[in-house]
Formats: structure tokens, C-alpha cells, sequence
């Protein structure tokens, strides 16, 4: 080999060690780009994780948002020989629910996750010290930790409304964010009055009684019309849950099982009516946090009565009723997280 090239080899063997050595350094600062987000709240997951799959989404959701902190989730019933899960043991199946959303997601951590009651309690019946209401009360309690405390329900208010009762003081160290309820007539002016009962306040109303009309715990809440506004199309949620492996593939299998029922027919859209929750609480803006791209009046707390009506109470302590629910950032963060958490 003459001297030239030997020198041409050599000179292409440093460019490429070169080449190489700074693709390495692009790509060591394209990681150390990555943006940062550490937990500013903390949040308890409690939903129907065995009945409408809306509550899958909302814990995956959850689960990849690093700006919340979840110490507890529990798995709660719904109605009596509901069609979504006819069986006694509806919270049990809810934390098996909870379990094979874990094992398809890639996950730092676990959080623990309880059982509810598997119905309502009886009418009257004094409140009981559950595995539950007692791991509401403990993380409310906590004093190492300044992060604040937010409660996410997406169903009925059973589990809540029992730890309230045991421990009152429970209602001053955190916040509800409640999926429930129906319209309030004054925010809708012009629509005709639906006079329907609405799902998730009908599954305990004594419990949604408990938390309006007795305790005083802030309530932030996405009544009826505004959860029905995160509805989304099959063909979006087939494309958009594609590059979500297992997780992706699982949410769809348990779409399915619902959306196939002989019994109903539901067209080509289905509301992830509980993905709000997310929205309002991993996703609030950065500097001055709040649910700022989200609307809501602040109102005094009514008092709930008979079939799960309103009435009017002036003197009732301060409550958000949201009045829409910015979409667009809540289903383009969840599909995005979802192909990264799922593969």
C-alpha cells in the first residue's frame, strides 16, 4: 500500500471514528434534552375498573404522567346486576383490572391498589373502618409530604364517603375531582332538561349526599354534558392506539367486549368520559398551576336530594363545575404516552 493511501485510509478512518464520535454526542444531548417532569401532586385513583373501560384509559393515562404522584388506587363497584359487570365481587374484578394494566405497561413503579366495597352499604348502616376508607384516611393524614392531595373519582363516591364519616378532618386536606352528576340547568340555557338519572350519581346516592351535604371537602366536578364532550371516533383509537403494544392492544380487547354487545348498539364513537380527570390534574399548566385550559363558574356546593336531584344552597361552600374540558391536549398527551409506556 503506497504512502497516499495509506494516508487517504487513514484520513477516512478518522472521519469515520469522527462521524461516529459525534452522532454518539448528538445523540447524548439529544437525551439530555429530554424534557424533566417531577411530581407536583399527588393523586388517589378510585373508579369501575371492571365496568365501562373509559376508567382504563383514565388509570393508564395516569400511570405515565410523571407530574402526579399515586400512593393508592381503588378498584369500586357500580350498580346491582349491572350489564358491564353483573357479578357481587365487582370491586374485586376492578383490581384485576388494575393488575393487567400494570403488566402492560412499562412502569417505574407499582402503586398499591385496594379493594372498595362490593356494593353500596346498607341505608342507615354506620360507617366501618374498610381496608379502603382506612388507606383514604392514612394518605390524607400524612405529614411528610407537602405535595397536595387530590382525589380522582370516576364512578360512584361509596369509599369516600365512608372515609369522611370516620375522619372529618379528611375534607380540609384535599380536593375531590368527581366524574358525576347531571347537568345544571342554569349552565345549559336554550337545551331541553334531560330527566334521566345520571349514572355515576345513582350507583351511591347516600354517598353522593355524604360528600355534598356533609362533609367540606372542595368539590371540582364534570357533570354529565361536559364528560360526554371527550367522545372520540373507533377509527381514531385503532390509529392512535397502534404504536401502543400490549397496552394498546388490551385497551381496544376491553373496548370491544363492550361496544360488541348484542344488546345495544353504539355506533363508531365511544366517550372516555373519565379521562378528565387526568386533564384537570397531570395536565394543569406550568407556571401557576391550574386546570387552565379547561372552563368552570365557582358556585356554592348544592345540596343533592331525591334522584340525585340539586337545590339550591347560598351558603354552601365554594365549587367548581366545569363547563368544558380541553380535548385536544388531554387525547393527543394520552396517545403520545401511550406509545411510549405501552411498547
Amino acid at each position: 500500500m503506497s504512502f497516499e493511501t495509506k494516508t487517504t485510509a487513514l484520513s477516512r478512518r478518522a472521519l469515520m471514528t469522527g462521524g461516529a464520535a459525534l452522532l454518539g454526542l448528538v445523540a447524548t444531548s439529544s437525551e439530555a434534552l429530554a424534557l424533566t417532569a417531577r411530581p407536583r401532586l399527588r393523586v388517589i385513583l378510585d373508579n369501575d375498573f371492571s365496568g365501562d373501560p373509559d376508567g382504563l384509559f383514565q388509570l393508564a393515562h395516569h400511570l405515565a404522567s410523571p407530574s402526579v404522584e399515586i400512593p393508592l388506587v381503588i378498584g369500586s363497584h357500580i350498580h346491582v346486576n349491572d350489564f358491564l359487570d353483573g357479578s357481587t365481587t365487582q370491586a374485586d374484578n376492578a383490581v384485576a383490572q388494575v393488575r393487567a394494566i400494570y403488566a402492560r405497561m412499562k412502569l417505574v413503579r407499582q402503586p398499591p391498589v385496594i379493594a372498595g366495597r362490593n356494593a353500596a352499604p346498607p341505608a342507615g348502616a354506620k360507617p366501618e373502618a374498610t381496608p379502603a376508607a382506612k388507606a383514604i384516611i392514612a394518605e390524607a393524614l400524612r405529614d411528610d409530604t407537602r405535595l397536595p392531595l387530590f382525589y380522582c373519582a370516576g364512578a360512584g363516591l361509596t369509599d369516600l364517603a365512608e372515609a369522611l364519616r370516620l375522619e372529618p378532618r379528611i375534607a380540609g386536606r384535599m380536593k375531590l375531582v368527581w366524574i358525576g352528576g347531571h347537568e345544571h340547568d342554569d349552565l345549559l340555557p336554550g337545551v331541553p332538561r334531560r330527566k334521566d338519572a345520571e349514572y355515576n350519581a345513582t350507583i351511591d346516592l347516600a354517598a353522593v349526599q355524604t360528600v355534598f351535604n356533609d362533609s367540606a371537602i372542595e368539590i371540582w366536578q364534570i357533570p354529565r354534558n361536559v364528560y360526554r364532550q371527550l367522545m372520540i371516533s373507533h377509527a381514531e383509537l385503532e390509529a392512535g392506539l397502534k404504536p401502543s403494544g400490549r397496552l394498546g392492544t388490551y385497551l381496544l380487547e376491553q373496548l370491544e367486549r363492550v361496544v360488541s354487545t348484542p344488546k345495544i348498539s353504539l355506533g363508531e364513537t365511544y366517550i372516555l368520559g373519565d379521562s378528565p380527570l387526568v386533564t384537570l390534574t397531570a395536565l394543569q399548566s406550568s407556571f401557576e398551576p391550574d386546570s387552565a385550559s379547561s372552563a368552570y363558574v365557582v358556585r356554592p356546593t348544592p345540596r343533592v336530594v331525591a334522584r340525585a336531584q340539586y337545590e339550591a344552597n347560598p351558603n354552601g361552600r365554594p365549587m367548581r363545575v366545569y363547563t368544558t374540558i380541553d380535548t385536544r391536549l388531554t387525547f393527543a398527551d394520552m396517545f403520545a404516552k401511550f406509545a411510549v409506556a405501552g411498547r
